[in-house]
C-alpha cells in the first residue's frame, strides 16, 4: 500500500510534486527529482519501519530513521555530493508534511574532506548544476543555470564565453563558433544533453533571443553577470558540502581532465579549450592515476 493510499487520498509523492510545481513554481526537472526522492524515501521507510508509511509516520521521524536512509543510498552507491542532495530535498518533503514551523531531525550531510583537488569528478559536477537549477527562483532561470553550467562542464567553455555568447548562434547544429581570450574564435561542439539544455532554456527564455543580444539573461532582462553565476555557485557548493575550490572555471578543468583521461590528444584539446599555447593545456595532466580510473569508470556523465 503506498502512502497516502490508506486513507483513499493521493499518494504523498504526487501531491507534493504538485505543490512543488503549482506554490513554488518549481521546474518540470526539479519537481521530478524532488518528487523521486520522496518515493524513495517512503519505499525504504515501509521496509524500515515494518508497515504503511503516512503523514503520522513522517513527522514521528528520528535522526536515525534519516541516517538509516542515507546509510541505504550510500549503499546504492551515491556519492557524497548526491547524498547531500538527496538529504536536501528529503528536508523540503518533511516540512511540507509538517507545516510551518515543523520540527526536523538533526542530520548531519556527508561533507567532502577539505583540499579536494580540482578537478571536482562528475557526480559532484552534476550534483552542483542540478543544485543551482533547483534554487532558482523561476523554472525559466532554473533552466537558465542549467544551460549554463553545462557548456562550462559538458563543452569546457570559460564563464566568459558562455556568457558572451548572442541569439547568433540559434538554431543550434552539432558545434558553436565561440570568441575567447584575444578575441580568437574557435568552434566548439556541443553534446546532446548541451544543446537540450539550451533548447530548454530559449524555450522558457521570456526576454526573447534577438540576434544581436546576449543568448542569456539576468532576471530584470539585461546581460547575465558572471558575478550571479559565481553566487549560485558558491551557495550551492555549502548546501553540497564541496571544497571551496568548487568553482565555475572548476567544471572547465573538469571537462578537459575528463576528456584527457579518456584518451583525448593534447593538441586537440588545445584547440577545444581556446588555449594560444600547449603548455596552457599541459597542465591537465598533472592528474593522479586514482582520478583518471575514477573518470574511465564515470566517463563523462549525460553524454
Amino acid at each position: 500500500m503506498e502512502a497516502g493510499e490508506e486513507t483513499g487520498i493521493e499518494p504523498l509523492p504526487l501531491r507534493y510534486g504538485r505543490h512543488l510545481a503549482r506554490d513554488r513554481r518549481r521546474s518540470a526537472h526539479t519537481v521530478r527529482a524532488y518528487q523521486a526522492t520522496a518515493e524513495r524515501l517512503l519505499a525504504f521507510l515501509r521496509g524500515h519501519l515494518g508497515g504503511p508509511v503516512g503523514e503520522a509516520e513522517l513527522k514521528a521521524l528520528s535522526a536515525t530513521d534519516l541516517r538509516a536512509f542515507l546509510a541505504h543510498r550510500r549503499g546504492e552507491g551515491l556519492g557524497n555530493a548526491s547524498a547531500a542532495r538527496e538529504l536536501s530535498a528529503v528536508r523540503g518533503f518533511l516540512a511540507w508534511v509538517g507545516g510551518e514551523g515543523a520540527s526536523l531531525p538533526r542530520v548531519k550531510g556527508p561533507r567532502v574532506k577539505k583540499g579536494v583537488p580540482r578537478p571536482i569528478s562528475p557526480d559532484e559536477a552534476i550534483a552542483l548544476a542540478e543544485d543551482v537549477s533547483e534554487d532558482a527562483a523561476e523554472p525559466w532561470i532554473a533552466a537558465r543555470d542549467w544551460a549554463v553550467l553545462l557548456l562550462l562542464y559538458g563543452a569546457g567553455l570559460r564563464i566568459g564565453e558562455a556568457l558572451g555568447l548572442t541569439g547568433a548562434v540559434l538554431p543550434l547544429g552539432e558545434a558553436i563558433a565561440v570568441t575567447g581570450k584575444r578575441a580568437k574564435t574557435r568552434m566548439v561542439p556541443l553534446l546532446p544533453p548541451v544543446r537540450d539544455a539550451i533548447d530548454a532554456y530559449v524555450r522558457l527564455n521570456p526576454w526573447g533571443t534577438a540576434r544581436d543580444a546576449e543568448l542569456f539573461r539576468g532576471a530584470k532582462g539585461g546581460p547575465l553577470a558572471a558575478g550571479v553565476v559565481r553566487r549560485s555557485v558558491r551557495a550551492a557548493r555549502v548546501r553540497l558540502g564541496l571544497g571551496d575550490r568548487t568553482t565555475p572555471h572548476a567544471l572547465r578543468h573538469s571537462f578537459a581532465t575528463h576528456l584527457l583521461g579518456r584518451g583525448a590528444d593534447l593538441r586537440a584539446l588545445q584547440e577545444l579549450l581556446g588555449h594560444a599555447s600547449l603548455s596552457s593545456t599541459q597542465v591537465y595532466t598533472a592528474v593522479d592515476a586514482a582520478h583518471l580510473l575514477d573518470v574511465y569508470r564515470n566517463a563523462h556523465p549525460r553524454a
